[in-house]
């Protein structure tokens, strides 16, 4: 059953349905996870990053991530039904069939895997492996159903694309990775209960407990204003820490500002429009600070190449 499966999972591939199996694989999750984890990997060596780590890092973190998602897809297929959201992905809306997505995620999540064992280190391919069972069933199948807290704790999983990037280049964890790991963990909050209030209705007509829905948009919005106070904090740790420098500072109070700002509006306007502004922006500032960060990195290394 399985290998028929397979079989026509290809076909489908093949005779054009690849964008439906793209969709499964949340492709624009799985770019910003990539781009944070090519910052993890570019910090780790700054100016000589292997190729096999960029490359096959690259591939392997991707294809487990695509694999997370498209396991999300399977085990949420009938409460996206109903979510306006949702409701057009291709699993609800018949494009392809469970057994399809299930097998999809089987081959890329296994590819994945193997890259990252046979021709990174198996310290990334672990770590991305916890990330994988992390999201797609501690979260999925556990925590999004049982608490409304299900974002916080569930939020690790999403933070391991830098970590890993930095694996990937080191073998190793260290304490810039671990604090690139604390930024995304703590923006995370922040970034969905904002899209959270905006689909409040949505998650409350399938019984997701999340935040606005169990403790209402008021409590919700005090906690992303303190949630994002908190990871203004965070972001300063790198320059506290000794290992960036002024440009990434300036960024960091600057984006964090804006952030701050995006926060205490939606707190006194109430307005669901600044919701999803919110979240639009949650997007742009986290791309933004981790460029920052690596362009700070950069130009103090070049500067110390070209003083010598």
């Amino acid at each position: 059953m399985t290998l028929k499966a397979l079989t026509v999972t290809v076909q489908h591939g093949l005779l054009g349905h690849w964008r439906d199996y793209l969709a499964l694989c949340k492709p624009k999750v799985v770019a910003v996870m990539l781009f944070t984890a090519w910052v993890g990997m570019l910090l780790a060596a700054p100016g000589s990053v292997p190729w096999q780590a960029l490359v096959f890092g690259t591939l392997g973190i991707g294809l487990m991530a695509g694999s997370a998602a498209a396991l999300n897809h399977v085990l949420d297929r009938h409460a996206d039904a109903l979510m306006d959201r949702t409701r057009g992905r291709p699993l609800p809306s018949g494009h392809l069939g469970m057994e399809h997505g299930l097998v999809f995620a089987g081959v890329i999540g296994l590819s994945g895997f193997l890259i990252l064992v046979l021709l990174v280190n198996g310290v990334t391919a672990t770590l991305t492996l916890f990330s994988l069972v992390g999201y797609a069933v501690v979260y999925t199948v556990f925590l999004k159903r049982a608490t409304p807290q299900n974002i916080v704790i569930g939020g690790a999983a999403g933070a391991m694309p830098p970590l890993l990037g930095w694996t990937a280049v080191t073998g190793q964890v260290e304490p810039l990775a671990l604090v690139l790991f604390l930024i995304v963990f703590t923006w995370t909050p922040p970034h969905f209960w904002a899209l959270a209030i905006y689909r409040k209705d949505d998650y409350a007509r399938v019984g997701i407990p999340m935040l606005p829905v169990t403790h209402g948009e008021d409590f919700t919005r005090l906690q992303i204003l303190l949630y994002t106070v908190l990871l203004l904090a965070v972001t300063l740790l790198p320059a506290g820490m000794g290992i960036s420098g002024w440009l990434y500072l300036l960024a960091a109070l600057v984006l964090g500002g804006g952030f701050l700002y995006h926060a205490v509006m939606l707190l006194v306007t109430r307005s669901h429009q600044r919701a999803i502004r919110t979240f639009l922006y949650s997007i742009f500032y986290l791309l933004a600070l981790f460029a920052a960060l690596l362009a700070d990195r950069y130009l103090g290394f070049w500067f110390a190449v070209l003083s010598q």
